[in-house]
C-alpha cells in the first residue's frame, strides 16, 4: 500500500497550502463520513490527507452582523442541530443536514463534504440552494464567494480552482414572514439515498408570496436551482398558511420541467420527474404554514 502523508493545520492558510502541493493527489478530511468509505473501496488513493477540523473557522457557527450566520464547511449535522437558533430560524436547512447517514453518522458528516463529495442526491445542498446560501472558497490567490448552486459541475465534479477548499456557508438574513422546509423520496429506509430532493424557502407578507426559492436534487447532473418554480409562487395570494392551488400546479409543474435524470435501479426518468412535483407541493406546503407562524 502507498504511504500517506496525514496533516492536521491549524490555519487556513497552511491547509490551502498542504492542499495545493498535492497537485491533486491531496484530499481534504472533514467528517470523512465520504472519503474513508472511498479510500476502503479503493475509488479515492490520497498521497495527502488534509484534515481541517483544527481549524477554528471551519468547525465554527456564527451569527453575522446582518443577522445570518456563518456556518463552518467542518461543522457537523448533529451541531447544526443543537444550535439554539440556527433551526427555528433555518429548519429546512438543518433537517436537510440531518437526513444524511444515522444518527452516528451526523456526529461527523458536514455540509461542506456533502457539498464537496459533487452528488447530486446530496441532501443539504437542495436545501442551502432554497436558502440562497453563498460558499467563502479559499485558494492560492486568494478569497471568493459563490452561490452554493454554482460549486457542483457535475458528478464528482467541482467548479473549483486547484487549491481551493470550501470553508463556510453563508446563509442570508431573514425577513418576518419567512421560512423554508426540506422533503426528499426514498425507497427504502431513512439511510437510503434520495431519488428526489426538493428545498423551499417562502417569505409571506400580508397574505401574499413575496419572495421564494425552490432547490431539486437528484433529477439532474448537479442540483438545480428551479426559478420557474419559484416565479410561480411569489405574487400568489395565501389564506392562512395555504398557498394558492393554481400557483402550487404552475410550480410543481416547473420542477417537473426542469429534470433531466437518469434511470438507475432506486428511479426511473418518469418516476423521478412526477415525484419532482409532488415533494414541491409537500415541501412549499409546510414552508408555508412554517412561515405563517412568525
Amino acid at each position: 500500500m502507498t504511504d500517506i502523508e496525514y496533516l492536521a493545520p491549524r490555519t487556513l492558510d497552511e491547509a490551502v497550502r498542504a492542499f495545493h502541493a498535492g497537485a491533486g493527489n491531496a484530499r481534504i478530511l472533514a467528517g470523512g463520513t465520504d472519503l474513508l468509505v472511498q479510500m476502503r473501496a479503493g475509488t479515492v488513493r490520497p498521497g495527502i490527507i488534509v484534515d481541517i477540523k483544527k481549524i477554528a473557522e471551519m468547525t465554527t457557527i456564527e451569527e453575522t452582523a446582518g443577522g445570518g450566520f456563518r456556518i463552518g464547511a467542518a461543522v457537523s449535522g448533529a451541531v447544526l442541530r443543537e444550535h439554539p437558533k440556527l433551526s427555528k430560524i433555518w429548519p429546512g436547512v438543518v433537517e436537510a443536514a440531518n437526513l444524511i447517514g444515522s444518527t452516528q453518522i451526523q456526529g461527523r458528516a458536514t455540509a461542506g463534504g456533502n457539498l464537496c463529495n459533487g452528488s447530486p442526491a446530496g441532501d443539504s445542498v437542495p436545501a442551502m440552494v432554497a436558502a440562497g446560501a453563498t460558499v467563502t472558497i479559499q485558494g492560492p490567490t486568494g478569497r471568493r464567494e459563490l452561490p452554493v448552486e454554482a460549486v457542483p459541475k457535475g458528478p464528482g465534479r467541482l467548479n473549483l480552482a486547484p487549491g481551493e477548499i470550501v470553508v463556510s456557508f453563508t446563509l442570508p438574513a431573514r425577513p418576518k414572514g419567512s421560512s423554508d422546509a426540506y422533503l426528499r423520496m426514498i425507497p427504502r429506509t431513512e439511510m437510503d439515498i434520495a431519488v428526489v430532493g426538493c428545498g423551499v424557502s417562502l417569505t409571506i407578507d400580508k397574505g401574499i408570496c413575496t419572495a421564494a426559492r425552490v432547490g431539486l436534487g437528484a433529477v439532474a447532473p448537479t442540483v438545480l436551482l428551479v426559478a420557474d418554480a419559484a416565479k410561480a409562487l411569489i405574487g400568489s395570494k395565501v389564506v392562512g398558511s395555504k398557498l394558492d392551488e393554481a400557483a402550487l400546479a404552475k410550480a410543481a409543474a416547473a420542477c417537473s420541467a426542469a429534470c433531466r435524470p437518469i434511470d438507475d435501479k432506486r428511479g426511473t426518468i418518469a418516476y423521478r420527474t412526477k415525484v419532482a412535483g409532488v415533494l414541491l407541493t409537500r415541501t412549499a406546503t409546510i414552508a408555508a404554514e412554517r412561515a405563517g407562524r412568525k
